[in-house]
């Protein structure tokens, strides 16, 4: 009879797909597991239970997190519902505004900043700014051009002509050109301006004349303003280089324009020197819908259909250069922006399974899209948004069926490792603030937001406390009807039904958490049996598993006969009025009875325990009949 002891030290591959289970020669095999459920990877290879949700505030319906970084001290979150603005400092709003954007379009919009002003884009919108006074004082209003971007929309032979020079005029095009939109737009004549102020047929319009036309006679020299009502608004925007760029536009989705340096509202092309505006178009042998503009190392520009870089130090009008790097693709049904991550770009694909890095490589000295779900297939599945906590370096992405996916990525280190995360409900959004992490959930057909909160261990929580004791707690009006789970004075205190918002402790406790439960879940693969014999595929005992723990409170194991809590003292299981020490150090647990399908895990580390739990490393023991 053979004796094996496996060492796993280290979780670094995350939960791995089931496509894998065969794959024991892989590298990511080693350190992955065959579930992770509500745990998060840490950088150093362990992993901890993850923590709860807490709950802030009731939503409308469904919204669009956005950061807002006025300096290190001033940090907000910018929650978007159906025209509505919210402003957070903390778990607090401070401050709520009127918006042009339905909740159907939140899904379209692309924005990014600069000092306090918050750029807004979408393609059927009038873009915005959103300005901060103070932390309680914002407003917003459309963007107002210096010089617009200008586009010739009508075929070459199509001319137009102005009934006189100066004033009112009847402008007259030669095919049809003017639709119900064109009233308010910017014309430019021969150079010069006329806004178009009531459109009265497809070949017709009343103007005012802005600068002094220098003929009345129909010209073939003429465009209009690149966006407006009738051609649509800009897509993406980023700053890069001290210029505003703008990325594609409802009927000119390939379109990048840069505004003139140091005037970011300026995109008047002059005379094509250093620092006047630059525009351009992507063509090539497919589509490319500009999805997201992005300022990394080089401009980066995300399409449906590719990745591009553009370069130039600094960028000018002579000397900018643009090439395609990969051919991956973004979504277009909606905008995920991209996040940089350690000096990598990360965004989503447009098949919608997959999430890649766009990193610079000197050697090559081009871009390259590293597939990061390659090993985790099953878990990414049309991520609907995306934020990057860079404290923990955790990734996480909202899926379009309400799950959430969290990658633990680490560059230095090769760690790159995906979890799950479960709610009684579905996530809908997630943002990132200053390491704060808030989501979006729907449960019970309600939206809510909530923020993961290190001193919970339950969804949906709140906390309270008592100077001397209290045997009933409210405020739980968000949770009616629910089973919760209570921890009162750091303990255990089972699940209650929530009855009038409130629920009680007894024996009364000073403090309590309250919330909905979720369970975690650590289920390894299959092991690699491997003998001086060779590799075996009959039956294997399991004799005991160490588990190496860190600052543990609780701890149920499976290993095969259901969950049995693991205890840290000899006087038993836990008392319930009392909090239960944290434990560091290794806990062994002893098994019975031979396994015949080695293709089940040996063991299981599942509850729904409110209490921290971090694992380090697992020793595993075997014995199999030679």
């Amino acid at each position: 009879m053979s004796a094996i002891r496996r060492i796993k030290t280290s979780f670094a591959a995350g939960e791995l797909s089931p496509e894998l289970l065969g794959r024991a020669d892989l590298r990511a095999y080693e350190n992955g597991a065959a579930r992770l459920a509500n745990v998060f990877i840490l950088p150093t290879g362990g992993l901890r239970r993850r923590p709860g949700l807490r709950h802030l505030a009731m939503l409308p319906g469904t919204a669009r997190l956005i950061a807002f970084e006025f300096s290190t001290e001033q940090t907000y979150l910018l929650v978007l519902t159906d025209r509505r603005l919210a402003v957070w400092r903390g778990d607090v709003e401070v401050a709520a505004i009127a918006t042009p954007w339905t909740e159907a379009e939140l899904a379209q919009l692309g924005w990014t900043q600069s000092a306090d002003t918050l750029l807004v884009a979408h393609p059927e919108v009038p873009p915005q700014r959103i300005t901060r006074t103070s932390h309680t004082e914002w407003t917003i209003a459309p963007w107002s051009f210096a010089a617009e971007p200008y586009h010739r929309f009508a075929p070459p032979g199509v001319t137009l002509a102005a009934s006189a020079t100066t004033g009112t005029v009847t402008l007259t095009a030669s095919a049809p050109v003017f639709v119900a939109g064109h009233a308010g737009t910017t014309f430019r004549l021969q150079g010069k301006r006329v806004t178009v102020n009531a459109v009265t047929g497809p070949t017709s319009a009343a103007a005012t004349v802005l600068d002094t036309l220098a003929v009345a006679a129909p010209s073939a020299d003429w465009d209009e303003a690149a966006f407006s009502p009738a051609r649509g608004w800009p897509v993406s925007l980023c700053f890069h280089q001290d210029r505003l760029v703008i990325g594609g536009s409802r009927d000119l989705p390939n379109r990048l324009w840069l505004s003139r340096t140091g005037d970011l509202f300026n995109f008047d092309l002059g005379e094509g020197l250093d620092d006047q505006a630059i525009e351009f178009a992507l063509v090539s042998d497919q589509v490319n819908a500009i999805r997201a503009v992005f300022s990394g190392r080089h401009l980066q520009v995300f399409t449906s259909g590719a990745e591009w870089m553009v370069s130039g130090d600094p960028l000018t009008p002579a000397n900018i250069q643009l090439n395609r790097q990969t051919r991956v693709g973004s979504p277009v049904e909606r905008t995920i922006p991209p996040v940089d991550v350690d000096g990598a770009t990360v965004f989503v694909s447009r098949s919608g399974r997959s999430v890649h890095e766009f990193a610079y490589t000197d050697v090559e000295q081009a871009y390259q899209a590293a597939d990061l779900a390659v090993l985790a297939r099953h878990l990414v599945a049309t991520p609907v948004s995306m934020a990057y906590d860079q404290t923990q370096r955790l990734l996480h992405l909202v899926m379009a069926d309400g799950r959430m996916a969290t990658l633990t990525l680490f560059r230095a280190e090769q760690v790159t490792a995906w979890t799950r995360q479960e709610t009684d409900g579905a996530f809908r959004a997630v943002g990132e603030v200053d390491g704060a992490v808030f989501v979006v959930v729907e449960r019970d057909g309600a939206h809510r937001l909530e923020r993961f909160d290190p001193g919970l261990g339950v969804d949906a929580g709140i906390t309270g406390t008592h100077p001397t004791g209290a045997a009933t707690w409210s405020g739980l009006d968000h949770l009616a009807g629910r089973s919760v789970a209570v921890v009162g004075d750091g303990a255990p205190r089972g699940t209650q039904t929530v009855e009038a918002g409130m629920i009680a402790t007894d024996p009364p406790a000073r403090s309590v958490q309250v919330g909905l439960p979720f369970t975690h879940v650590i289920e390894p693969l299959p092991p690699e049996l491997i003998t001086p014999y060779g590799g075996r595929t009959g039956p294997v005992r399991l004799v005991a598993v160490t588990f190496r723990l860190l600052e543990t409170a609780a701890l149920s194991v499976d290993l095969g006969r259901g969950p049995v809590a693991v205890p840290f003292r000899r006087l038993g299981p836990l008392v319930l009025d009392t909090a239960p020490p944290a434990f560091t150090g290794d806990k062994t647990v002893r098994a019975l009875g031979w396994r015949r399908d080695t293709t089940a895990p040996l063991w299981r580390i599942e509850g729904a325990v409110p209490l921290p739990l971090t694992l380090l490393s697992v020793t595993t023991e075997m014995r199999l009949n030679t």
